[in-house]
């Protein structure tokens, strides 16, 4: 990913806590063919130092048979991101798009059904066990948990990170508030959403 100097983030900690909140990720691999890209919700876990993300693809998604030792698996988080117009500046300039992002590469594997309903477990209890009753692994009847023979888990253990945060690092004080103000006069979400990073950072 290209990122100028200035945008470029190396905290880790910071990144692996935007990956954990903008968790559902577009993972990128190639076929031999072409490049085939799905949209799906992982786990992010550190084990013993090392970084790993896991998941499933529905078993009819032919992606999961490029996963197994692939070395050059793909993962893209995306967060806050929006037009921002140099009318907000002090000076003239020209408009551009302030974003967030982080590139995870890897290498992949498949899970065992064990390992598959691990990591199932996992992702259910982050999502449903603050329910009553929630929806978690323990909880699911026979009949539903049958239904992990139509998805194949997959983990990638992370070599390489990028992190971009465009975020008008290089525009003034006065500014930065000018931008943060009409992103939240705007009604579009992902204003709001972005006017909230900016003030963070």
């Amino acid at each position: 990913m290209y990122i100028p100097k200035q945008y470029q983030i190396h905290d880790y900690e910071m990144i692996k806590s935007f990956m954990n909140e903008h968790n559902f990720v577009t993972i990128v691999t190639y076929n031999g063919t072409t490049p085939i890209a799905t949209h799906l919700p992982v786990n992010i876990e550190e084990k013993h130092n090392e970084l790993y993300i896991s998941g499933h693809f529905a078993k009819g998604n032919e992606q999961w048979k490029t996963i197994d030792q692939n070395q050059q698996v793909l993962i893209i988080f995306q967060g806050s991101h929006g037009y921002i117009s140099s009318t907000w500046y002090d000076t003239e300039d020209v408009p551009t798009w302030d974003y967030q992002s982080v590139h995870a590469y890897g290498t992949g594997q498949l899970l065992t059904t064990e390992e598959l309903e691990s990591e199932l477990m996992k992702m259910l209890d982050k999502y449903e066990n603050h329910r009553p009753n929630g929806a978690t692994w323990n909880n699911l009847s026979k009949e539903s948990k049958q239904q992990i023979k139509g998805i194949v888990g997959f983990k990638v253990k992370i070599n390489k990170l990028e992190a971009a945060f465009k975020m008008s690092q290089n525009r003034t004080q006065s500014e930065k508030e000018n931008i943060i103000l009409h992103l939240n006069q705007s009604d579009q979400l992902n204003d709001k959403d972005l006017a909230r990073e900016l003030k963070k950072l």
